[in-house]
């Protein structure tokens, strides 16, 4: 654990502003994920459609240390809270940027394996004096908001566990539960946990799939679920990973989940007689004081095509039919948009929000899905499976705006070709140390999705299930998460560098700052000292540049927290366009044979955070571009010694000689088709470039 040293100064300022107690849910604070109410709304209105022409920089902090950072910040009492890498949680005054502390919880000592299925912290949360982070090798921590020292700690998995965590956590009646990852890269079978806030004691576990039927059932719930699933499950795990999104309801005193997909994907292999599979693919309402199960929605009965509801759920009261409801809003990757009774779990309505192949629609009566029978990919035949794997909607926030009666979604439209593997069904395949699922196989030659991917942001109108408007997205996944206010505003950053201010009302645009790189993560807005500020972090965490529209160079782009305010007059240093040449050495003899081992190797261990075909997108280095592929004791030292582990990159110490040689000639090969393709100017050629800060 490290803590930044305090000045006097600071401390003073700290003293003077630090959080004491709960947060304040005027719009003052945005103290947890989905903001004050999960809406990822905010009552404050200074900043409106009249005056965010006026929006400025008010402040801005470089965040160093190497890994992504895709967190949603929060705000208490003047402070601003985010976290960077693998979990370094980091305390700013908010109308300054001056760092006031920060804590390392130093993860990457213990998560070599984990680090190379989770890319960091994805949000955080305050509540009673103490910011609550998970960490990537299974721990959740209480640090003091006002000194950042460790309140307590405990571990949320057992000894030798391949879960993680990279999703926030959520608080409330003095409670912080915590969920986790892990199911697309070991057999998993999933949890969440509430431990108390001021002792770090485990209160109650709630399983979201149910475990061997020999060993007894924890509960009601689970005996239930079991009668839905079939074979051996509990074998290949289940999975059911809630790793994402979860919301609180005060009403009902709830806490609703939101479950992920099975583990292995293909239902085949895991549930081989078919079945619901609860509770995957579902929200599932708990009692927020016992975690007794209250009521499930499942979006996907025997899921199998990674259609996970971990995205979030917004909360809201609409005037359905003439009668008020108390609704749960949802949109899972599988291209529908639900709404639900939150008293019931029962369904009010749903329907696509963008073209879907697997489904003609959902029975409202029912609630369960018309299935196209052959999405499901039957005998050996290839689908071509609309949404694909990505969703629809993934991790980047929608809001709801209760003055426009809109939600707005980051939407992607792709498609994805589904085939059971060449080999005979297995559930997990074991590449010396490492899991991958290989519940599926590659696409038959030919077969390929029959549209372009594209990406847009949607304004929904929930009560009719109608889109209101649209806009579209630079590249395939191209627009980040957002945020809206009072101030009939809409916030969002997109692929292309750009952060957006919007007329919530029609998506006029109204107001936009270039940040220099992408903008992904969800923007926050708050009060401090008496002044309405806009926060969000800026960085491309994209693996592949495949699907840009351009290029971000990890080497070049820094990582920052850009804070706005009305007549903001801070300004990013300036920029100038750098060559990121790629690397060769003309006197290396490719052996096609090795570099048909490396490709093998970077596929399986490397392209999920250095790009398909090594064509990196911003999430790590570019290895075309670098030097130490060139030479054995370099890659060695990274590979098996872990030197750049502090930096995000793990080690690999099952790889052989043989393998490491593989990759050596791999990268040789794909530098020479690449400055290939450059020198004749083919259209799409990787280019290479950075921005580089100028003097």
């Amino acid at each position: 654990m490290r803590v930044a040293s305090l000045t006097l100064p600071l401390l003073a300022l700290l003293a003077a502003c630090a959080p004491s107690g709960q947060a304040r849910r005027d719009g003052t604070d945005w103290p947890g994920y989905g903001g004050i109410d999960e809406n990822h709304y905010s009552p404050l209105k200074d900043i409106n459609d009249h005056n965010v022409g006026r929006l400025g920089l008010a402040w801005y902090q470089d965040i160093d240390g190497g890994g992504s950072s895709l967190t949603a910040p929060i705000a208490v009492d003047g402070i601003l809270y985010y976290a960077s890498g693998y979990s370094v949680v980091h305390a700013v005054d908010a109308t300054t940027g001056h760092e006031l502390w920060t804590y390392d919880p130093q993860s990457w000592k213990v998560a070599d394996q984990k680090m190379r299925g989770a890319w960091g912290s994805r949000g955080i949360a305050y509540d009673n004096g103490a910011v609550y982070v998970g960490t990537i090798d299974g721990r959740l921590i209480a640090i003091n908001a006002r000194t950042g020292h460790k309140l307590w700690s405990t571990q949320t998995i057992g000894k030798d566990d391949e879960r993680y965590i990279s999703g926030a956590p959520w608080v409330f009646n003095g409670k912080v539960l915590i969920g986790h990852g892990g199911a697309d890269f070991a057999p998993i079978r999933g949890y969440v946990t509430a431990y108390d806030q001021k002792t770090g004691k485990q209160l109650w576990r709630f399983h979201t799939v149910p475990g061997d039927p020999k060993l007894g059932f924890e509960n009601k719930a689970m005996a239930m679920a079991a009668r839905t699933w079939t074979g051996e499950w509990w074998k290949y795990g289940g999975g059911g990973t809630a790793w994402n999104a979860m919301a609180y309801d005060p009403k009902y005193n709830r806490i609703y989940i939101g479950v992920g997909n099975g583990s292995p994907w293909n239902q085949k292999i895991r549930s081989p007689g078919g079945g619901d599979n609860l509770f995957l693919c579902s929200i599932v309402a708990l009692d927020a004081d016992t975690g007794e199960y209250v009521w499930h929605y499942q979006t996907n009965p025997g899921e199998t095509w990674d259609f996970n509801s971990a995205m979030d759920m917004e909360l809201a009261r609409l005037k359905i039919d003439g009668q008020d409801r108390d609704v749960l809003m949802h949109a899972p990757k599988n291209g529908f948009f639900y709404v639900i009774d939150r008293a019931t779990g029962k369904l009010i309505s749903a329907r696509n929000i963008v073209p879907v192949s697997w489904a003609s629609g959902i029975d409202v009566k029912s609630g369960r899905p018309i299935e196209n029978p052959s999405a499901r990919y039957p005998g050996g035949k290839a689908a071509i499976v609309y949404p694909s794997p990505f969703g629809a909607h993934n991790i980047e926030a929608m809001s709801f705006n209760p003055g426009s009666g809109l939600v707005y979604i980051p939407t992607m439209d792709q498609g994805r070709v589904y085939i059971d593997p060449a080999e005979p069904l297995q559930g997990w395949k074991h590449l010396d140390g490492q899991r991958i699922s290989v519940g599926t196989g590659a696409p038959p030659p030919g077969v390929t999705p029959d549209r372009p991917a594209t990406s847009f942001l949607l304004a929904w109108n929930p009560v009719t299930q109608s889109e209101a408007w649209r806009i579209p997205m630079p590249g395939l996944r191209g627009g980040g998460g957002t945020a809206t206010t009072a101030g009939n505003l809409l916030f969002q950053g997109n692929a292309g560098g750009k952060f957006v201010a919007y007329t919530a009302t029609s998506g006029k645009p109204l107001w936009s700052f270039d940040a220099q790189t992408a903008v992904m993560a969800q923007p926050i807005s708050y009060r401090a000292r008496g002044k309405q500020y806009v926060t969000v972090i800026a960085g491309s965490r994209f693996p592949s540049a495949i699907g840009l529209p351009r290029e971000w160079n990890y080497r070049t782009q820094q990582w920052r927290v850009l804070t706005f305010a009305l007549d903001g007059k801070a300004a990013l240093p300036k920029v100038d366009p750098v060559d990121m040449p790629v690397i060769d050495d003309p006197a290396f003899a490719i052996d096609p044979a090795k570099a048909a081992i490396g490709a093998t190797v970077f596929g399986q261990r490397c392209s999920i955070c250095h790009g398909a075909n090594a064509v990196s997108g911003g999430a790590a280095p570019d290895l075309l571009q670098s030097g130490v592929p060139l030479d054995t004791a370099s890659m060695k030292d990274v590979l098996h010694n872990g030197i750049l582990r502090e930096r995000g990159m793990p080690r690999f110490q099952e790889l052989t000689d043989e393998e490491i040689a593989g990759l050596q000639h791999y990268f040789r090969q794909r530098a020479r088709q690449v400055l290939a393709a450059q020198s004749a100017g083919q259209p799409g050629a990787q280019t290479h470039r950075g921005l580089n800060e100028g003097q």
